[in-house]
C-alpha cells in the first residue's frame, strides 16, 4: 500500500516516515512540506534518519492523491487544504492534526462525504482504550466531578490538546450530553462553588513532555484516576498508520480510531 505523509519534514512527520518504512506491506508513496520550507527536494527516508528511500519532499499536494492513503500531522488550516485536495481522488485521509475550529471541523466533514477520513486527537491504542473506559466511569459514577489534566511539550500550540478534548467527550458521551455545554476550560479569580455536572480542564506545557493525561473522577472521599502517559511519539506514528491500512478502500465517511481498532460502543 502506498502512503503518503504531509509534513514530512517535522518531528511527528519524520516519525511518521520511520512508521510507514517499518510496516510490512506498506510503502512511503509521497512525502510533502510546506512552500517554501528548507528541507524541499530531500529525502524523506534521510530526514527521518533511516538512509535513502528515493522519495523527495516537495510542495506540491498533488503527489498525494496517487497515494492509497495520506497521513497527516500539520495544522487546522492546511489539513483542511488537503481534505479538499484529496476529496476528488478518493484517497483515504488520516488526520491526527488537533485545535481545529468548528468551521474546520465541519470542511472536513464535507470533504469525508467523497472519501474516508479518520480524525482523532489522538492515534494510540492505549488512548482510545483509556477514552473507552472513561465514558464507562463518567456513567457508572453520575455524582463524580470529572476533571481532565494534562501535560505537553513548551512547543505545542493548542491547549486544551486534542487528546483532552477527544477524553472529555468520552466524559460527557457517558453523561449523554455535549461537552461544549459543560466544559470549564479557564478558573481565575473568584469563581464560586463548582457547578454539579461540569467538566473541568487543566492544562500544563513546559520540558520536551510527549504527553501525560489525566482523568479524575471526584467523589466524596474517594478519587477515581484514569491516565495515560505516552513515552514515545512513535506510538502516534504506528496507530496512524494502522489507520491508513484500515482506511483505505473504505466507503466514504467520517471514522474515528474507535472504529479502526474496533473499540466504538454496541
Amino acid at each position: 500500500m502506498r502512503i503518503g505523509v504531509a509534513g514530512a519534514a517535522g518531528r511527528m512527520g519524520r516519525a511518521l516516515v520511520r512508521a510507514v518504512l517499518e510496516t510490512e506491506g506498506a510503502e512511503l508513496g509521497a512525502a510533502t512540506e510546506r512552500a517554501g520550507a528548507s528541507e524541499t527536494g530531500e529525502d524523506a527516508g534521510v530526514l527521518a534518519g533511516v538512509g535513502a528511500v528515493g522519495v523527495a519532499l516537495t510542495a506540491d499536494l498533488a503527489v498525494l492523491a496517487g497515494c492509497d492513503a495520506v497521513l497527516d500531522f500539520t495544522a487546522p488550516a492546511a489539513s483542511v487544504a488537503l481534505a479538499e485536495a484529496l476529496a476528488a481522488s478518493g484517497t483515504a485521509h488520516v488526520i491526527g492534526t488537533t485545535g481545529f475550529s468548528e468551521a474546520e471541523d465541519e470542511a472536513i466533514a464535507k470533504a469525508a462525504r467523497s472519501m474516508a477520513v479518520v480524525k482523532s486527537g489522538n492515534m494510540s491504542l492505549g488512548v482510545n482504550l483509556l477514552s473507552v473506559l472513561v465514558e464507562e466511569a463518567a456513567a457508572a459514577l453520575p455524582q463524580a466531578d470529572i476533571e481532565v489534566l494534562e501535560m505537553h511539550h513548551r512547543r505545542k500550540v493548542d491547549a486544551p490538546s486534542g487528546t483532552a478534548l477527544l477524553l472529555g467527550n468520552a466524559a460527557a458521551a457517558g453523561r449523554k450530553v455535549a461537552l461544549k455545554d459543560k466544559a470549564v476550560m479557564v478558573r481565575e479569580g473568584h469563581t464560586g462553588p463548582r457547578e454539579a455536572g461540569t467538566i473541568g480542564f487543566a492544562t500544563l506545557r513546559g520540558g520536551s513532555v510527549i504527553g501525560e493525561h489525566d482523568v479524575i473522577l471526584a467523589l466524596d472521599s474517594e478519587r477515581v484516576v484514569l491516565r495515560h502517559v505516552a513515552e514515545d511519539r512513535g506510538v502516534f506514528a504506528k496507530g496512524a498508520v494502522t489507520a491508513a491500512l484500515w482506511a483505505a478502500g473504505k466507503a466514504p465517511g467520517l471514522y474515528s480510531m474507535r472504529d479502526v481498532l474496533g473499540l466504538t460502543r454496541r
